[in-house]
């Protein structure tokens, strides 16, 4: 936002005809004072502004660098309630359970205008959003028509006196015996050839010509050149522009789902199929196309113990998500995600963003009812061995010491399974190499009737009864793949039937995510453009004198230009050689 000092000055607004000032006068408590002399003059006072002035006053404190500056600062403050507290719509759940542990402060949090839980689209960071809009707007037109009007401009004036400015050097073309017109032909021809080593070096130059207070006459070529740098200046703001309309159209038409997907499960693009999802305020699920996408197999590539690095044992070489697409009209098509390589598909991109194994676990009741058999995504907890942890409801179907209750396992999973000194059980390789399931039951009621969603990867053992590791002292259950452990208690049998892998996979569509690329480059670009592009005017005057002609050469920058002098120096050698 440093970007903000070139758009400089801008003319004072005149509240009438005369051409004074709307603050001559010295008021001192508002944007106005009253000219001197007049009724109501005096220390302190002034004249009223009226409607229309104190919007000019507005509009003028709105588009100054100043306030643009306190603007993007409030933004960036205004964002962190956003990432303290649930939003609704990021994290519904989230705001639920908020109200659930905080009845008291919920309803002063969520009530207007402070709307804590729907921060990006509450009225005070719209508001705050809006405001900086406008006031770059505000910033930028002016600018752009001002730099259009330099661009058709004609190079400033030929100062003087030269030798004020940086730079400056002089050397004298002699030629006694020659006639005044001969000497005001060669003063010519010189700053014709400047004028062409000027445009030859980018300048847009223009000849000058003039006659000094004593009679002598002389001619100049005025140059400039470093409009890039106004006009990088420009292009940064207006794409800082496009940024900021382009998040905000995203925003309002984007959407984000996540999908978890047991090798042979599909994803159905439609909104209720997706274990998680966001969207926009204005975006209309009915454009989503009904496609389905089948995970036919995730395949991991690891080092081996073949392998020569044996210090890259376990690291994973490639990820690949083998999927069939299939499409309304029954038409089927087979391709391959990979990490960082998404499928782009109807314009949005499906993403790998996670993987891990789902045991296939089976429960039966005491007369071999199936109360529960699905894949059961176990959460990694570490990446190397991919050890993993995980929990399994069973809500009904099952009783307890004559009663009927709600079953809950949780349990870790171990890949590779290799036994500690100490006893315990760890996994030292992340493959099936010698795969082993531990289960701890509880009994009790899972809470899941409460009304409140609850994570499906974690167990609420508020109101439960642990059954094995605890009071009863029997130890966890041990399955390997086609087990079958009895519960206790006589609840029934629990398996492990089969371990697939899993595959997580985030679908993206945001209609301006290119035009933010674009922008961020654009913004990107202009940005260097005014950091290193130098500002600067040349100019290269001859003056005829009685014995010949003296050519002067001189600069100026516009800010920081290191390298001024050398170029003045430069163009002087050139203009020495080709005369």
């Amino acid at each position: 936002m440093s970007q903000f000092s070139d758009l400089g000055d801008r003319p004072a607004d005149y509240e009438d005809g005369s051409g004074a000032p709307a603050n001559a006068g010295g008021g001192r408590g508002g944007p106005g004072g009253a000219p001197g002399g007049g009724p109501g003059s005096g220390p302190g006072s002034g004249p009223e502004l009226g409607l229309r002035g104190w919007l000019r006053w507005f509009w003028r404190q709105l588009t100054s660098m100043r306030v643009a500056l306190i603007l993007l600062l409030m933004l960036a403050i205004a964002t962190i309630p956003g990432s303290l507290l649930p939003q609704r719509s990021a994290d519904p759940n989230g705001v639920l359970q908020y109200e659930e542990q905080h009845p008291t402060l919920f309803p002063i949090l969520d009530a207007f205008p402070i709307q804590a839980f729907d921060v990006y689209g509450s009225v005070w960071f719209s508001s705050i959003y809006l405001l900086l809009f406008a006031s770059l707007i505000g910033c930028v037109l002016p600018r752009i028509a001002h730099h259009w009007r330099a661009l058709r401009s004609a190079p400033p004036k030929t100062p003087a006196r030269l030798a004020r400015m940086a730079g400056y050097v002089e050397q004298r073309l002699s030629n006694p015996g020659a006639g005044q017109a001969e000497r005001e032909e060669l003063a010519e021809r010189a700053v014709a050839e400047a004028h062409e080593i000027l445009r030859r070096q980018r300048y847009r130059a223009d000849i000058q010509r003039s006659t000094r207070r004593d009679g002598t006459a002389e001619v100049s070529v005025s140059a400039e050149r470093g409009y890039l740098r106004e006009t990088g200046n420009l292009v940064f703001h207006l794409a800082l522009l496009g940024v900021l309309v382009s998040v905000a159209i995203g925003g309002l038409f984007s959407f984000n789902g996540q999908k978890v997907l047991v090798e042979g499960e599909s994803l159905l693009n439609q909104l209720i199929d997706y274990d998680s999802a966001t969207s926009g305020r204005s975006f209309d699920s009915s454009r989503l196309e009904p496609y389905r996408m089948r995970l036919d197999e995730l395949a991991v590539d690891y080092v081996g113990l073949d392998d020569a690095n044996t210090q890259a044992i376990g690291q994973v070489r490639d990820y690949r998500a083998s999927v069939t697409l299939i499409d309304t009209d029954g038409t089927e098509h087979e391709d391959v995600i990979r990490v960082n390589h998404p499928l782009r598909l109807h314009g949005s991109p499906i993403y790998l963003i996670a993987n891990g194994y789902a045991p296939t676990i089976t429960v039966r009741d005491p007369s071999g009812t199936v109360v529960f058999s699905e894949s059961v995504p176990f959460i990694p907890q570490n990446d190397a061995t991919m050890l993993s942890l995980g929990v399994l409801k069973v809500p009904y179907g099952l009783s307890y010491e004559g009663e009927e209750t709600q079953l809950g396992l949780r349990g870790f999973f171990y890949p590779t399974k290799a036994e500690l000194d100490t006893g315990a059980w760890t996994s030292d390789y992340p493959d099936l190499e010698n795969p082993w399931l531990t289960l701890d039951v509880f009994v009790g009621d899972l809470g899941i009737d409460g009304g409140i969603p609850q994570s499906v990867y974690a167990l609420d053992t508020t109101g439960m009864t642990q059954l094995t590791r605890g009071e009863e002292g029997q130890e966890s259950l041990k399955l390997t793949i086609g087990d079958t452990a009895e519960l206790p208690g006589g609840m029934g049998t629990v398996s492990l039937d089969a371990v697939p892998r899993y595959a997580s996979f985030d679908v993206m569509r945001n209609p301006a995510q290119e035009w933010v690329l674009v922008s961020a480059l654009l913004a990107v670009a202009g940005l260097l453009s005014s950091l290193f592009v130098p500002r600067r005017r040349m100019w290269v005057k001859a003056i005829v004198v009685p014995d010949g002609v003296v050519l002067q050469y001189a600069a100026l920058a516009r800010g920081d230009d290191p390298t001024l002098e050398q170029a003045v120096e430069l163009l002087r050698e050139q203009h020495r050689e080709r005369l």
